[in-house]
């Protein structure tokens, strides 16, 4: 096996593991979502997530490795920080955005990391797709808290916009 090759696993792997720790936190909130749109839309990227791992381990194969098989060690203690932030704040949904933009973050930087690596041509053209997708994710999650901090902020409520409601971008 080529250096180019086991970068090229290294590099997918890391992404493998950033995806099913996405997918974890994702349906963690969706299940602890009060908001029936949020359960919905953490239920759809914990299933985007596990889709995006599931491409990803069909490229490792293909280059001849071994797809990762779990998350990082980090994300699993960032899933109990979420379990004991969100129980001390109520367990509310503008808790869950803050904590799940936080690991949108994560997110978004492992797929800007990858980017910058020398991959195959094909594989390079599925991580770029992903990270377009995990980018909108972020994006829309990131809005959802900020227009639950500003609903918070104006009556001491907290609502969460339906798709029908407006989204402002800061």
């Amino acid at each position: 096996m080529s250096d180019t090759n086991d970068k090229a696993i290294s590099v997918l792997n890391e992404l493998i593991e950033t995806c099913k720790d996405g997918a974890k936190g994702f349906e963690s909130a969706s299940e602890k979502a009060e908001s029936p749109e949020l359960k919905s839309l953490f239920h759809e990227y914990a299933t985007q997530r596990t889709s995006f791992a599931a491409d990803l381990d069909g490229h490792v194969v293909s280059l001849r490795g071994k797809p990762a098989e779990s998350g990082h060690v980090a994300a699993a203690a960032h899933r109990g920080w979420i379990d004991i932030k969100t129980a001390l704040s109520g367990n509310d949904d503008k808790a869950l955005l803050n904590e799940c933009e936080r690991g949108e973050d994560y997110a978004k930087k492992a797929y800007t990391d990858a980017l910058k690596e020398d991959l195959p041509a094909d594989a390079r053209a599925i991580v770029q797709r992903q990270a377009t997708e995990v980018k909108a994710a972020h994006d829309r999650v990131r809005d959802l808290r900020n227009a639950a901090n500003a609903a918070a902020g104006a009556d001491g409520a907290t609502t969460i916009p339906t798709e029908t409601e407006p989204v402002y971008r800061n």
